[in-house]
């Protein structure tokens, strides 16, 4: 039983509480009146058909009217819990709280609900502003339903809009999603704060635009197309538009190590981490001791920054003498922009965003060439024709006058050729540009509703010709044959399209990724014939926080699989979609359903994975089988695309990133000096005390003997530990009513935040030195504090609330009501006895960096191992009959579990001794949660230059130079595209080979076979192994009676390699010299036995 009733204690008390917003509070003008303005009510007569959820934007459920409970007071930030973070919380993780709200209280107008409108709609809805207004007079078409997501054949003949509304809403019920289906006007844009057309002609965008630019506060105005091939956004955000954040990073920090008294002044920073500073930043600094003048929060310019240090323009010679101590942090500032209108800017367009720097020269062109398809359909109210030649020139002479009248600007060469493909793809809008456009878009939309990123200044344009099939087009091949993929026919032919028809395709994952992938593929028609199949497999369940991005899943999904609910929803895009969904982890468990023939039958293999092992699994079997992999990742605004084409490219596993840096074991337990520190820490202590403690309680009470005799044969301390810890549990620490699980948490409260650290600045005083003679409390070490409980601190309250809770629920005892209710949870623990504590002289603590492990070994395990498991047995006798603990698994999802509310309670306890800047559960979850942060709009965009790599991959015939792998950045934004890296070659006489190739022997061969097979390459032989074992090795003369067994049955009997019924072949690695008797790096040979 643990003690009660607490004497008086009187302890130091440092550092308070406090929590970070990740945003900056400024605000301008225009994004305040953005917030301010509401959709006003339709006075116009206009057709608007509204459907309004009746939940608000975002909104967390109310808490009950009356005392708040401990949970809120906590973590009561000052600001309205206004955003479902559960929902969110991916979003959140990139935006920040201030942004979002800034969305949730925009209006946005799309005009044009073909492909493009549709992908934009869908990514705002997801962001979650308030309103999207969708405006179409057009009707649906056949032709639609090769880039649009939304309609089906039944849609046929609707309005556009009308036709979007429901389907769209089910996205985010909290978004208002009407539709306008007549048409519009300048006046009625004064309703949004951006105005987005996809398919208006170019007089009505000069119009809209002008006005837009001109109306106060400004509306943010985007003109964007696809065609065929080509796409272009254009941006205009205002005469003067402020951006908050340009790109969206944490402000960059440093721990000083030293400061001159100079002019200018030099900072020295410790080695810790690079210096991510930059000249002409500015930055304020806090926590300098001597130098106390640095710390008036003043933003300070520097120059001649370097990787440790950096130059302070500023006299500190009469400041005082720099001590210890002390951080820099960079000062985000805001940055204004001038935009032009469209008609300003068609003229004089500045410079060009580039995105393929092999195509320097082609922005200018497709500027050309847009304004000429204007023209075109300005005169004769129609798109280009496909396969017309008549129509492609015609197009190529309005090119041609228009660049004759540019003057100054005017264009060498106009590339005939490329405007006579612009020209027959020009009608058509195709899934993967439409995806690709419809995240860029997106982003532009949000940044210009929040003021977060820095926007598109102010035209990009974008081609992937590349994917056009290799042979020439027939222009007969071009015609539409009636059915929902003619527009992809118009620019691909019919024959490419019975070859995406026909793919086998292989998805790993339905998350986010493989959402909007499953959705690409159905509107491109892959695997749409009975000689095509997709098969999609995720071994993952559908949460909450996957509903923001992962548009396929509704939240009467939640807990479903995700590949079932993915699939289903597949098919209802596309009904003639070949799918197949799996439960499967794709890894060496599973090699029996995916298994040689599964691998042999595939066209391609598209990843939509979120960890790298996986991905390094997936590459493997690639190599091996020889097919072509589309790789993929997002990482908040970021994103990259990476083509895997056998022999042509390398591998993914070929270039790695480097491991992320890990804190020292010491660091993270006794010198933390930032939050991650804490959260570190805090998440292991969680996992210790709730999941690995009862967990070693389970596996001894299960089969005690074996247990304990298990622990004595090992005898290190380790198992010292493992039954000093169950002991504790079961006896000294052991609950068995709610008030002693309230004691244990008031117990460890005073442990962890108290005693600990009095005990530390015993062992290691203010004062101390090392043996070099230099201050211990040196940075980065910063001195603790122990902290004074106080039943009265709501964030003491919180810590044993949430401990208490997750204690009981360890030990399967009830919570009472009362454990949330402020008032009694603090008489409950008064009451509680806090033994005092007293610093001993010979602890140990460890400071070295290089330690992997706390526990110190003894000489007296044994005795102590052996006294242990006499008292544990004791202890076993007084527990109830079939008593077993209860093992907590961490879930970060789950805001009632009281996880996060411990974790961050732990963290900023620690954060509070050391003097460490507190932080909000929100990013204690992203921290302790290892959260990637994650977007719809980076998402759609990564999938759909995918997609366009797939259409190369399908035809089967591209070269290298054809393939782009991808870095974007939509935050900046940044577009950086490049032809893959070829593998590296190997060359041995007339022969050369790659990673790809694997060298294949059949007909069963026995191991003197197989050598002579290899000496015939003049290469000679001297190891072989399977998997681990040697199968033959030169030096070794017994091996010799080898020679005439078959390899397979030397591979059963040697190596004990049990091959499975469907496996046709073995792999051996062959260790080569050639006849110089230098080493050769050769393919792994393949040996097919039946």
């Amino acid at each position: 039983m643990l003690p009660r009733k607490r004497p008086a204690e009187g302890v130091v008390v440092e550092g308070s509480s406090s929590s970070c917003d990740p945003e900056s509070a400024i605000k301008k003008q225009r994004i305040s009146s953005g917030i301010s303005s509401v959709a006003k009510e339709n006075t116009s007569g206009c057709s608007i058909n509204e459907v309004v959820s009746n939940n608000t934007n975002g909104n967390a459920s109310s808490s009950s009217v009356g005392e708040r409970s401990v949970t809120e007071m906590a973590f009561d930030d000052g600001n309205p819990h206004d955003i479902d973070e559960d929902l969110h919380s991916r979003q959140l993780a990139v935006y920040g709280r201030e942004t979002m709200r800034r969305l949730f209280a925009s209006n946005v107008l799309i005009s044009g609900i073909q492909g493009l409108g549709a992908e934009i709609a869908k990514n705002l809805i997801l962001a979650g502003v308030k309103s999207v207004t969708l405006h179409d007079e057009g009707e649906v078409q056949l032709w639609d339903l090769s880039s649009n997501f939304i309609f089906s054949e039944s849609d046929v003949g609707k309005n556009r809009a009308l036709a979007s509304v429901q389907k769209l809403q089910e996205l985010n019920n909290a978004v208002v999603v009407s539709s306008l289906t007549t048409k519009l006007t300048k006046e009625k844009l004064s309703d949004f704060q951006a105005v987005v057309l996809t398919n208006a002609s170019l007089e009505e965008a000069l119009e809209f635009s002008d006005y837009c630019h001109n109306h106060q506060p400004p509306i943010a105005f985007i003109r964007t197309e696809v065609r065929g091939l080509f796409g272009y956004v254009f941006c205009d955000f205002g005469p003067e538009f402020t951006v908050f954040d340009v790109d969206g990073e944490e402000p960059h920090t440093g721990i000083i190590a030293s400061i001159s008294n100079d002019n200018p002044a030099l900072i020295s920073c410790v080695d810790d981490e690079r210096l991510e500073f930059q000249d002409g930043d500015l930055v304020v600094f806090s926590e300098v001791q001597g130098m106390t003048e640095l710390n008036d929060g003043k933003p300070r310019k520097i120059s001649s920054a370097r990787p440790y240090s950096f130059t302070l323009d500023e006299d500190t010679t009469n400041f005082g003498r720099y001590e210890r101590g002390g951080i820099v942090t960079q000062v985000k500032q805001p940055k204004i922009l001038n935009f032009k209108t469209l008609r300003e800017a068609i003229t004089d367009p500045g410079d060009f965003l580039l995105s393929d720097f092999s195509k320097f020269d082609r922005p200018p062109l497709l500027h050309l060439a847009f304004q000429a398809l204007d023209k075109f359909r300005s005169d004769l109210a129609r798109f280009p024709l496909a396969g017309s030649e008549d129509d492609a020139q015609r197009l190529i002479a309005i090119a041609t006058n228009l660049n004759e009248s540019n003057g100054k600007v005017k264009l060498d060469d106009i590339n005939p050729k490329l405007l006579q493909q612009f020209s027959h793809g020009a009608r058509a809008e195709l899934n993967p540009m439409a995806a690709m456009f419809g995240g860029i878009v997106g982003q532009e939309v949000v940044k210009a509703c929040s003021g977060k990123f820095h926007p598109l200044h102010q035209f990009f344009y974008f081609d992937s010709l590349e994917s056009l099939p290799t042979e020439p087009l027939d222009p007969s091949d071009l015609k539409p044959l009636n059915t929902r993929y003619d527009a992809q026919i118009s620019v691909f032919g019919q024959k490419f399209q019975k070859k995406l028809e026909d793919a086998k395709v292989f998805l790993v994952g339905s998350g986010a990724l493989g959402c909007e992938f499953l959705k690409n593929l159905a509107l491109m028609g892959v695997a749409c014939t009975e000689q095509g199949k997709l098969t999609v497999t995720d071994d993952d369940v559908i949460e909450k926080s996957n509903l923001s991005r992962q548009f396929l899943f509704r939240d009467w999904n939640i807990g479903q699989a995700k590949s079932t609910v993915a699939a289903a929803a597949a098919a209802l895009i596309n009904p003639q979609l070949q799918i197949e969904a799996l439960q499967n982890r794709v890894g060496p468990e599973t090699e029996n359903v995916f298994d040689d023939t599964f691998w042999e039958n595939l066209s391609v293999v598209i990843n939509a994975l979120d960890n790298v092992n996986a991905r390094l699994y997936v590459d493997q079997r690639c190599l091996y089988f020889q097919k072509p992999l589309l790789e993929s990742g997002t990482l908040g605004a970021k994103c990259n695309t990476q083509m895997v084409i056998p022999h042509l490219t390398e591998n993914y596993g070929a270039s790695r990133d480097p491991p992320e840096k890990q804190a020292p074991m010491c660091t993270l337990h006794s010198f933390p000096h930032n939050i991650d520190h804490c959260l570190t820490w805090a998440r292991s202590e969680f996992e210790g005390l709730l999941e690995k403690i009862p967990a070693e309680v389970n596996a001894y009470l299960t089969n005690p003997s074996e247990y304990t005799s298990a622990q004595a044969n090992a005898g290190d301390a380790q198992a010292r530990d493992n039954l000093e810890r169950i002991l504790e549990c079961l006896d000294r620490e052991s609950c068995q009513t709610f008030e002693d699980c309230i004691a244990w948490a008031r117990l460890k409260f005073e442990d962890y935040f108290t005693n600990r650290v009095k005990q530390l600045i015993f062992t290691f005083p203010e004062d101390a030195i090392t043996s070099s003679g230099a201050p211990f409390w040196s940075a980065p070490k910063r001195f603790p504090h122990p902290v004074q409980f106080s039943s009265t601190d709501r964030s003491h309250l919180h810590f044993i609330m949430a401990a208490s809770i997750l204690r009981a629920e360890t030990f399967g005892i009830p919570i009472p009501d009362w454990a949330k209710h402020p008032k009694k949870l603090s008489e409950a623990v008064d009451k509680v006895m806090v033994p005092d504590f007293k610093p001993r002289e010979d602890a140990k603590i460890v400071t070295d960096e290089k330690a992997t492990s706390l526990s110190t070994t003894s000489i007296d395990d044994a005795a102590v191992i052996n006294e242990l498991i006499s008292k544990l047995e004791h202890s076993r006798k007084n527990l109830p009959p079939g008593f077993r603990m209860k093992p907590i698994q961490f879930e970060k999802d789950d805001d009632t579990n009281y996880h996060m509310d411990l974790i961050a309670a732990l963290a900023n306890m620690r954060a509070r001794n050391y003097s460490i800047p507190e932080v909000d559960k929100l990013k204690a979850k992203f921290i302790a949660g290892r959260i990637i942060p994650a977007i719809a709009t980076t998402t759609a965009m990564a999938t759909g230059l995918v997609c366009l790599e797939l259409y190369k991959v399908l035809d089967g015939a591209h070269k290298l130079e054809d393939y782009r792998n991808t870095f974007a950045n939509l935050a900046l934004p940044l577009f950086s595209i490049a032809e893959p890296v070829p593998p590296k070659v190997i060359k041995h006489n007339d022969m050369s080979w790659t990673v790809w190739d694997r060298w294949v022997i059949k007909n069963n061969p026995t191991l003197r076979e197989l050598i002579e097979w290899l000496a015939n390459k003049g290469l000679n032989a001297y190891s072989i192994s399977c998997g681990s074992c040697l199968l033959y090795n030169s030096m070794f003369s017994r091996h010799k009676d080898r020679m005439d067994k078959k390899v397979a049955d030397l591979a059963r009997d040697v190596a004990k390699l049990e091959i499975p019924p469907y496996r046709r072949h073995l792999d051996v690695v062959v260790a080569c010299e050639d006849d110089d008797d230098d080493d050769v790096d050769i393919p792994l040979v393949s040996v097919y036995f039946r």
